[in-house]
């Protein structure tokens, strides 16, 4: 087994991707949290795109979410791809669908006026009935196996764990399969331990900094 370095963010979901991938194979590994607005020289050298995660297999550097999750997974047993080709190809469409929704969630987080919000808050909401045509019978995205697909989703349904805590946006109430997969990730163990205890308070106070519509609903809120 090579040394893994996780090179890594508080609050960063495509941290999280990694970080889920490596607690499901129980990969040993370091992780090392570092701060934007204080960027560690060594990083800037080893990081061609100046972004996390990145993953150091003893002295080689693997960059970007994706890329790393399925190195870890051609590497490491158990596969959490699918084997069948076509499946594993759908799964990567659904991560990628996923992306797009992070996308749209950084959208909604920094939304300059209520409009705005609202219509990112539609936005999320038509995504997630999409997906909802997706699932069978669950808990999870393919049925009883956890996949790479929910290790992609996990870290999106943690940001609605936070803006539950601020109001209610109703983006889940069409879509009863999406709420029991996001409940079942919620409680696997990898998930819960992606995170500190304070990420909470960390997503909290990164929307809190930005002269948004959402800050403003967490100052009322308060």
């Amino acid at each position: 087994m090579p040394k893994l370095h996780l090179v890594s963010h508080a609050i960063c979901p495509y941290v999280q991707r990694a970080v889920i991938a490596l607690l499901e194979k129980n990969a040993p590994f370091e992780r090392t949290n570092i701060d934007f607005n204080d960027l560690p020289d060594w990083f800037k050298a080893i990081s061609p795109l100046g972004k996390v995660p990145l993953l150091q297999v003893d002295q080689e550097v693997i960059f970007e979410s994706a890329v790393i999750c399925e190195y870890l997974d051609e590497t490491i047993a158990p596969r959490l791809h699918p084997e069948d080709p076509l499946k594993r190809a759908q799964h990567r469409a659904w991560i990628e669908f996923g992306s797009a929704i992070l996308a749209t969630i950084w959208e909604f987080n920094t939304a300059s006026d209520a409009q705005t919000l609202e219509a990112k808050r539609k936005e999320l909401q038509s995504r997630f009935e999409t997906i909802e045509k997706t699932l069978k019978e669950g808990p999870y995205f393919a049925g009883e196996n956890f996949s790479l697909v929910d290790a992609a989703f996990a870290p999106i349904f943690r940001y609605f764990d936070v803006y539950d805590s601020i109001a209610d946006f109703g983006v889940f109430a069409n879509t009863p399969k999406v709420r029991a997969w996001r409940q079942a990730l919620a409680l696997r163990p990898s998930v819960k331990n992606a995170v500190a205890a304070d990420y909470p308070q960390k997503l909290i106070g990164f929307i809190k900094g930005r002269d948004s519509e959402l800050s403003r609903h967490i100052a009322a809120s308060i």
